[in-house]
């Protein structure tokens, strides 16, 4: 969330905690826990939180750290499951703890949580999102492994592409300095007959 972003949301709660005060509500303290998203989220792994976080990230155009409706109405387009305005409200309010109408990433986790203990309804919007945004093993291998390898066996191309490139230039300096040296020899010598039938 940007500074400002969260400036301005203290200050709102600021005042509408005062407005309560004044006109004598009790004010009941809102408090927070700064869990960690791992430590939250025990039925995933560290590497499959990671992945959620790319695809929320890929999805967060705004970069402010939530999906608003329209990021989430554009995801669900680009993910072949296009859901109604209604549809997509409603997919915010099932898992937006904070009234805010945004879904923030732990917010976006809950949806796999509920997935996963087959909380969600069937075909509801939420249940084709985690569903779309499972990590197909046949794409990317186990736990990643074919992405990996891959990645892997393209670095040792280019790296080897360059070592190639590398030793190609070596072997061509080494044939010019060759050729350079058979120069200043044939120099040489007809330098020193040159220098023999002047003497």
């Amino acid at each position: 969330m940007p500074a400002t972003e969260e400036l301005c949301s203290k200050l709102e709660r600021r005042l509408e905690i005062n407005t309560a005060l004044d006109n004598g509500i009790p004010v009941e303290p809102q408090f927070r826990a700064h869990r960690s998203i791992y430590a939250e989220f025990t039925e995933f792994t560290r590497k499959q939180i990671k992945e959620y976080e790319a695809t929320f990230n890929k999805y967060d155009e705004g970069r402010d750290g939530y999906l608003d409706l329209t990021e989430l109405k554009r995801m669900m387009e680009k993910l072949g499951a296009p859901q109604t305005h209604l549809g997509l409200k409603g997919m915010i309010k099932e898992v937006d703890e904070d009234g805010d109408n945004k879904i923030s990433f732990r917010e976006f986790m809950l949806i796999f949580r509920k997935a996963k203990a087959g909380e969600l309804i069937e075909e509801s919007g939420l249940s084709q999102l985690a569903k779309l945004t499972e990590i197909d093993v046949d794409q990317v291998g186990v736990g990643g492994a074919k992405n990996f390898f891959e990645a892997k066996i393209e670095e040792l191309r280019r790296g080897s592409k360059f070592e190639d490139e590398i030793r190609q230039e070596k072997e061509e300096r080494r044939r010019q300095e060759e050729e350079k040296a058979l120069r200043r020899s044939a120099f040489k010598e007809k330098a020193a007959i040159f220098q023999g039938s002047v003497a």
